[in-house]
């Protein structure tokens, strides 16, 4: 398997061994999860909740959360629609190399626009992909406002804040669709709980 990187075109991929070789020694299949919502939505909680569920199961999981992408891999960059653009890429490439190792990843971040959403779809290739909308209104997250961070964008303290200056763009055709309105957290995340235990399951008698 060999896949172009960027524009070069003497640098291409090179997995060091069979990815299906890996999965099998793992147990599972790969598998990610793209939670997307407004910030305040619940998506790091349902995240967390999953992540747990998933771990008691006897999978093997990692969560990439926008806050820590921000603190780390995209720590350059700003909040522009150019910058957004860039660390949603970045984070499907993550996404992309740890489910090749064999993980079921869990990606919690607003990615506001349909277009990047589909890129990082894209980036997954065969690997099973569910983008997952965590719907909860606008007016929900103002209440919650865990970080103070509408309050802010409200006063203009915050530029280029989504749902308030800047635009989200609703899922058209999501994978699953959770609300956590008014649901417990552990209720909520069941749907997706569910569809990953399906999705990185190897049937009996049966290799990846």
């Amino acid at each position: 398997m060999k896949r172009a990187m960027g524009s070069r075109s003497d640098l291409t991929w090179q997995p060091l061994q069979p990815r299906r070789i890996r999965w099998s020694g793992m147990g599972q299949r790969p598998a990610i999860a793209w939670l997307t919502g407004l910030s305040g939505a619940g998506k790091s909680t349902i995240a967390d909740a999953v992540d747990r569920a998933l771990t008691e199961a006897g999978r093997k999981t990692v969560v990439l959360d926008g806050d820590d992408l921000r603190q780390g891999l995209s720590r350059d960059l700003g909040f522009t629609a150019a910058d957004r653009v860039e660390n949603i890429r970045r984070a499907g490439e993550a996404a992309r190399l740890m489910a090749d190792a064999g993980l079921v990843v869990i990606v919690s971040l607003i990615s506001p626009f349909r277009a990047e959403r589909a890129a990082a779809r894209a980036i997954a290739g065969d690997i099973p992909f569910l983008e997952v909308f965590i719907d909860t209104p606008l007016a929900v997250c103002e209440a919650r406002d865990p970080k103070g961070l509408y309050g802010r964008a409200r006063a203009g303290q915050i530029l280029n804040f989504t749902g308030i200056s800047d635009p989200y763009e609703v899922p058209e055709a999501p994978d699953l669709t959770l609300e956590t309105r008014d649901r417990a957290v552990v209720e909520s995340a069941q749907p997706l709980i569910a569809a990953l235990l399906h999705l990185s399951a190897i049937p009996p008698g049966e290799t990846v």
